[in-house]
Formats: C-alpha cells, structure tokens, sequence
C-alpha cells in the first residue's frame, strides 16, 4: 500500500507511487539525524555550514528545469510559475549562507554590574517539518535553510502528492555534502509523523498546511512539550480606498489572487473596496478574471493550470454553489472541469453565509462594497484568519494608518507579488504562530543562552 503518489491532476495520470516508510525506517532516520544533530551541528562553523548552503542553492539553479517539471506533474504547477519557484528556492537558501554570521553572533545585553553578558545562539537538535504541495520547493527551502543555517537537523514529511519533489530535495542536500542525517526525507503516515514527534530525539515541529494539520501536529507537540511552528491558512483581504488608475489595482488584485492558480495561503481572497470606486473596480476586476486562460500548465500562455487534484476542486465548486444558494451573487465563472476552476467572482456575500469565514483556496474571489477607512478595516479584520493583507491608497498617512489598524502578520501596501527571502512570513489568530523567512526564521527553533560572566 502506499499513501504517496504523483498523480498529474491535469490529466488524471499517475507516474509513480512510493510506499510509506517501515518502522525500521523511521527509526534510522531519527538515530541518524540525532546523531548529526549531537555532532555536526554542535561542532561545524558557520563558514562551513554556509558554504553548504551554497552548494545547495547552486544545485538548485543547476537542476532548475528538471526540479520544475517534477511540480508540474505532481500538482499541476504552470510551468513559469514553477521555474520561478525553484529559482526563490535558491534565493532563500543562499540568504541564510549570507546572513550566516549574522544569524549566529552572539548578542550582548547590557548589565548593571561589572562584567559581561551575551545571548548566544545554539541549535535545539532533531525538527521535524511537515510541508505542503502547493509550493514544493518554497516551503521547504524557508524550514530547512535558516534551521540548518543554526546547526539543527531536519526530519522531512512533504505531503503525499509530492514524494519525487521531496526525495529531489533530499538529493540535493546529500549532493551538497551534508553529512548524513543533517537532513533525511522522510514518507510517514500521519500517525508515524505524531509518533516521531513525541520521540524524545526530536526538539521541535513546524507546520505549513490547513488548520487541521496545525491543530493535530499542535496538540501532539503540546502534550510532549515541543516547540513548534505553524503557518496555516489565510483570508487576505485587498483594500481599495483610493486610486489614480483602478484599472492597475484591478490587475494588481487579479494578480494577487491567481498566482499559483489561486492556491497560495497569503493569496488576496476578499476584495473591501470603497463607494466610489466600487462599479469601477468590479467591472475592471471580472473583466480580467474572466479573460485569464486555463488550460495546459506546460504552456507559458496559460495563467491557471488545474488546481492540485479533483478532490480540491470539487470543494471549491461546493463553496461557491452554497454561496450561490444562501444568495451570494456569482459575477462570472463557477465552473469545473476535471481539476480545472474557471476564474470566478462573488458579489453579496453576507455574514450569515458559510463562505464569509471560510477560505476560497482557488481562483474565486468575493468583492465587498463599503462606506469609508473605517467599515473597510472593521470588515478585513471580521475573520478567523489573519495572515497577510493589501491595502491600495493614494494616501502616505492613511496607508499607514490602516496598516497599523490591520490583524494581521503582514501588511502590503500599494504593490502585491513582493515576497523576498530577507521578509518575514507569517500570521496570527488561526493562521498560525511564528515567522519563516528574514532573520526572524533563524531565531524560531534556538536555545538563546544567557552567558553571564562576572
């Protein structure tokens, strides 16, 4: 039996299957990776570990195509999209090699009394990271890169729909002269991965998927006392309060919500667009989510290929026919094929429906019309999510009232698609706790030791 699998969501065909790892498996890879842990990352420098890195992001500049093409067949990347992400792979990790000494020094802390004292930064030991397939290589790279920067070792669970993406990484880690157990893929059950968690070897867990996910890997680092990290879902919501061109925001907001055909946790999803710019916003707006193209995901003319399988596509054609039920308005699209979602907008959606909270994780959104700064914030901030957010505005001191006002880990203003690996990422509320990216992501799995000498 195996529970992984590539499975092309684009035409249905599955090229490989993996079986699940045997208990004997698991529990090499866990006395490998401690092993590591207690040796080499207590004993490398930081000139070592980074250039090691290096390597690593220059082997994934090297088997750019080849690694883009494995995520077009797993989960129906379109082909620029996925080279594009192979490329900020590379990014990330090569920033955690530059930063390196940065990340490691010790920090001095001032003292009333003679002598010194400093915070010095030590790896924790075994993390265990369990990852999505939405951005295979990019959620991988913001773990593994900042936490091997710091001498930790990685266990990693990729989901099931991406085994050959996961053992490529793998591959290039091993190929950059890691030593053995610095970093070991691993394909576990969800009860395996639980099990590993609760092992004493392993120090800490980080999460990027659904909040159910969050939640079980958080109660099971919560019952054995384990640090983790968790970066879940989003609802961001794209405020329009002032524009001199709207048909620009229009193609800002048809940008932010199809990247990645519309499956990105940050992605914006509802549309709070003031009075008097509403009528133009909406036309402009459908207009261009109308007109992107479907269809083939190896094509550089496509704009959305499939969503990730059928079954992610049947649930977003559930949410927007029982949105259409309890009397939201579909403007255009609403349409399935296969795995393939045709760019869709909502109007009239109202507290009381289910898709008011809930997250559209494709290429749907709902746009909102409201009175003024002040219903517009009131209406991004009324859900359960809060992980990053827009706001367009011709106003300097508006935008930075707003952004103060937003709950959410991340505030954009005035641009979308800005991502850098030297940015922190992350949410609160539901869509989870801790930051990957910047200089924040290194410091989320250290012991920062106080050394006090008199």
């Amino acid at each position: 039996m195996s529970d992984y699998a590539v499975i092309d969501p684009a035409t249905g065909q599955t090229h490989a299957t993996y079986p699940t790892a045997t208990a004997d498996e698991v529990e090499r890879a866990l006395a490998t990776a401690d092993e590591a842990a207690r040796g080499w990352g207590r004993t490398s420098t930081p000139a070592e570990r980074a250039d090691l890195l290096r390597r690593a992001a220059q082997l994934h500049r090297e088997r750019r195509d080849e690694l883009a093409k494995i995520i077009v067949r797993e989960m129906g990347k379109q082909i620029d999209g996925a080279l594009g992400e192979v490329d900020f792979a590379a990014d990330i990790t090569e920033y955690y090699a530059d930063h390196i000494e940065e990340i490691t020094a010790d920090v001095p802390v001032p003292i009333d009394g003679d002598g010194t004292a400093v915070i010095r930064k030590a790896p924790l030991g075994v993390l265990l990271g369990v990852m999505p397939w939405n951005f295979p290589y990019y959620q991988v790279a913001r773990f593994a890169a900042p936490n091997l920067a710091v001498g930790n070792t990685i266990l990693l669970k990729h989901a099931p729909q991406c085994p050959e993406s996961a053992a490529a990484i793998e591959a290039i880690y091993r190929d950059a002269g890691f030593p053995e157990g610095a970093y070991t893929n691993v394909y576990l059950t969800n009860e395996q991965a639980a099990d590993v968690i609760a092992d004493p070897r392993v120090q800490g867990a980080s999460v990027t998927g659904s909040e159910r996910a969050g939640a079980a890997v958080a109660e099971v680092a919560g019952r054995n006392l384990k640090k983790v990290a968790l970066e879940l879902g989003g609802s961001d919501p794209f405020i329009v309060l002032s524009a001199d061109d709207i048909d620009a925001v229009a193609q800002a907001a048809v940008d932010a919500r199809l990247d990645n055909t519309g499956q990105s946790c940050n992605g914006a999803k509802r549309f709070i667009v003031v009075d008097g710019l509403y009528d133009a916003f909406l036309e402009a707006f459908t207009a261009k989510m109308a007109a992107a193209s479907v269809g083939d995901p190896w094509s550089s003319d496509t704009v959305l290929g499939p969503l990730s399988s059928v079954a992610a596509a049947e649930r977003l054609e559930k949410q927007i026919r029982d949105a259409a039920a309890q009397g939201a308005t579909i403007v255009t699209g609403g349409t399935r094929d296969g795995a393939f979602f045709t760019p869709t907008v909502l109007t009239g959606v109202t507290p009381e429906m289910d898709v008011y909270r809930e997250e559209l994780f494709g290429p749907a959104g709902v746009v909102y019309r409201v009175a003024d700064e002040d219903e517009a914030v009131r209406l991004a901030n009324d859900t359960p999510f809060g992980l990053g957010s827009y706001v367009f505005t011709t106003d300097p001191e508006q935008a930075k009232r707003v952004a103060d006002r937003i709950e959410a880990g991340m505030v954009y203003v005035n641009l979308v698609l800005a991502d850098e690996p030297g940015l922190p990422f992350g949410g609160i509320k539901r869509s989870g706790t801790g930051r990957e990216l910047g200089l924040l992501a290194a410091d989320e799995f250290v012991n920062k030791k106080l050394i006090r000498i008199g």
